[in-house]
């Protein structure tokens, strides 16, 4: 299995860049450096809540004992309220990183971002690099379905680029300058990852028709996820649709195995995973985001200057 792009590779990817052919996805890997991954997440909500199940690093899992142990909006609202008060450790110059992953994604010519993170890296990366970001969510429970939407003649562009949270954030900026919370757009629960898995069967009008064409018209890039979260576990159902009738364009998956794997089983783990993945034309490297980020930004500026 490939631990890294080959040249050929390399020059494909940054090509459908240039067009304007490829879309980022982002997992919570892409952030793990300031906002804590699921697991250490979890970890304190085994503590805080007396998780009894030996599954404690599944945020997902835990996350649903604490919305039934309490109630329904209880681990959303502690999860907004995790990820604002590690928003504020945030140095003003943190995007200045020019190999910091959101940076560097934010100098490229793209015009649509896809996260399933509740965050606003993203778009605070791309407002840092002079534009002007729009951000929208998907509408996959009653509670959020009649909130306003982005205007319909609003067209996404490398400088006026969209960044789509596919699971929900916890607030969006309003014209007057406040926020909006909304943790109720969060899919943070077992029974939340069901229930928007079969919305977005029963109607995939829920997703914009931008976002739609995303999927099947472009190469898609997936940074940060691993296999074994069900954040990607839902992705994967979701684009098997759409990535089976794309004009079946070469997608990436940059990730690492699952830390509790042990090492003597990674190989036989990378191979399964990556049967996985070859069943939706994605080819899986090996790498650390952070470190494939870095050599992103270096290829992504010898290119420009050989064209």
């Amino acid at each position: 299995m490939p631990n890294e792009l080959e040249d050929g590779d390399w020059d494909l990817l940054l090509r459908r860049i240039k067009d304007g052919k490829c879309t980022p996805f982002l997992g919570a890997g892409v952030c793990a450096e300031k906002i804590p991954v699921y697991s250490q997440i979890a970890e304190e909500w085994v503590k805080k809540y007396d998780y009894p199940m030996e599954d404690s690093y599944d945020l997902t899992r835990v996350a649903q004992f604490v919305a039934v142990a309490k109630d329904h909006m209880t681990p959303k609202e502690e999860m907004c309220s995790k990820i604002k008060e590690k928003l504020k450790e945030v140095a003003p110059g943190y995007f200045d990183n020019p190999d910091e992953p959101h940076r560097v994604l934010a100098d490229l010519p793209l015009s649509i971002y896809i996260t399933t993170n509740y965050d606003d890296f993203m778009v605070q990366a791309l407002k840092s690099r002079g534009k002007t970001p729009i951000q929208e969510y998907c509408r996959w429970n009653k509670c959020i379905m009649q909130s306003e939407r982005t205007s319909s003649d609003y067209v996404p562009t490398p400088e006026k680029p969209l960044v789509f949270h596919l699971h929900g954030l916890c607030e969006i900026p309003e014209s007057d300058g406040s926020c909006e919370k909304i943790p109720e757009s969060l899919v943070l629960t077992e029974y939340d990852y069901l229930d928007f898995l079969a919305a977005i069967s029963r109607n995939q009008n829920l997703l914009p028709l931008r976002i739609q064409r995303a999927f099947t018209n472009t190469s898609l890039l997936f940074l940060g996820y691993k296999i074994a979260d069900w954040d990607f576990h839902v992705l994967f159902r979701i684009l098997d649709e759409y990535l089976d009738i794309s004009m079946k364009r070469k997608h990436y998956s940059v990730q690492l195995v699952p830390g509790y794997v042990p090492e003597a089983q990674k190989e036989k783990a990378q191979k399964y995973l990556g049967r996985c993945f070859a069943e939706l034309d994605i080819q899986v490297y090996w790498q650390d985001c952070r470190e494939f980020a870095k050599e992103l930004r270096t290829r992504w500026e010898a290119f420009n200057r050989g064209t």
